[in-house]
């Protein structure tokens, strides 16, 4: 092999991702326990003899354990905010998902963090989910997967960490689903946690959110290839279903101004409309089947309809506080950064708000920002210069 490429300013270079095989099983909130576990994981920067500098990183629904830096092993990325192929260009395959805010100097700067980064109980880019072989009958799990909450995907957070040694954690940190996990490590885990940093996220999704969620699900499981979940070896799997999973999906990202700026009412490859059914006729049309069609081939639909139930059923206040939000916060000991976005309908600056007014009736630490920015949910992926100041300042309190 030559050298290893030069690494861009403020990259972390080539990185592979690696895997962990947990020692013991990981008992679920459904009641069953899942046995043999493996998590896919990626480290940047170096951990400190005190084992002190740790941030754990957490992924959004389509993510995975690339988070930073340039795969050496696939081109593929879960780079894919709107606009993503535009902002970054066929140059940049193979990037960490979340590499602008990755990096020495950047808002989790590996210059002083050991950041650590999972792919989530359930997932399909190397950590034990549906379409992993089942210990027990040498076929891939299927449906026969047992429903995952955030809460299980934290608890084999934590027992990932103890392989490596690592108790207590700097920050723990994402976006969205990612935020989700954040919480719940701070009240889950009170005591493992010193810092927060939940982005474009929520303690529980609205009405709107739930239906959203369902539909997408029930393209999945209305298409005749999902074979009831076991699709995997009979060479027909859920495309179709998946495809309009993912324009579902990502329609909700994006807001109506982001949508309209962008494309309007413009025309696909004509001057005028074609009369026709079947073909794209206006340029979002082609957008979403294009989103549709490069999804699929990266994504296993029964890991969507998992990610998205656990999703679904994430309710802080629920969960841990008899239907009070006040009294689930109650344990947290973690310092809370808030980041919401002001055209994100799914997870509204109003949910960001509804945990900092819980944590500031306790007297916990907390921070609460509203970025005003055009491009709805995917905010989170896309405006990371506006983000990085208010985090690396933060992060040095």
């Amino acid at each position: 092999m030559g050298p290893a490429p030069t690494s861009a300013a403020g990259s972390v270079g080539p990185v592979e991702t690696r895997y962990a095989d947990l020692p013991d099983p990981i008992e679920l909130d459904c009641g069953r326990r899942l046995t043999q576990v493996r998590v896919a994981y990626e480290t940047y920067g170096t951990l400190s003899p005190e084992r002190d500098n740790v941030i754990l990183v957490c992924h959004a629904l389509s993510g995975d354990a690339h988070a930073a830096g340039r795969s050496v092993t696939s081109t593929e990325s879960t780079r894919d905010g709107f606009g993503a192929e535009d902002r970054d260009g066929t140059g940049t395959q193979g990037l960490g998902w979340w590499d602008g805010m990755i990096g020495p100097g950047k808002a989790f700067d590996t210059d002083h963090f050991f950041v650590v980064s999972t792919n989530l109980l359930g997932g399909c880019r190397g950590t034990t989910g549906p379409s992993s072989v089942n210990p027990e009958t040498g076929r891939p799990y299927g449906s026969d997967f047992p429903v995952v909450t955030v809460a299980d995907m934290v608890r084999t957070e934590r027992a990932f960490l103890a392989t490596l040694g690592i108790e207590r954690l700097a920050a723990v940190a994402g976006g969205s689903l990612g935020g989700m996990q954040a919480l719940q490590w701070a009240v889950q885990y009170p005591d493992r946690v010193g810092a927060v940093v939940a982005i474009a996220s929520t303690h529980a999704l609205h009405a709107q959110g739930l239906a959203w969620n369902a539909i997408a699900r029930d393209a999945i499981m209305r298409d005749p290839d999902w074979q009831g979940g076991h699709y995997h070896g009979t060479g027909r799997a859920p495309s179709a279903g998946m495809g309009v999973a993912r324009m579902v999906g990502h329609v909700t990202y994006l807001s109506s101004d982001a949508m309209t700026d962008r494309f309007g009412r413009g025309l696909q490859s004509s001057a005028d409309v074609r009369y026709t059914i079947t073909d794209a006729e206006f340029q979002v049309e082609s957008y979403l089947r294009h989103q549709a069609g490069t999804f699929v081939r990266r994504f296993d639909a029964n890991t969507y309809l998992y990610t998205s139930r656990a999703l679904t059923y994430f309710d802080l206040a629920r969960q841990h506080g008899d239907g009070s939000l006040a009294q689930a916060l109650e344990g947290v000991a973690a310092r809370t950064l808030l980041i919401a976005f002001s055209s994100d309908w799914l997870y509204p600056p109003s949910a960001s708000k509804d945990i900092a007014d819980a944590l500031l009736g306790l007297g916990k630490p907390v921070e609460f920002h509203v970025i005003d920015a055009p491009y709805g949910h995917d905010c989170f992926l896309l405006e990371e210069g506006r983000q990085t100041p208010i985090i690396r300042r933060f992060l040095s309190a």
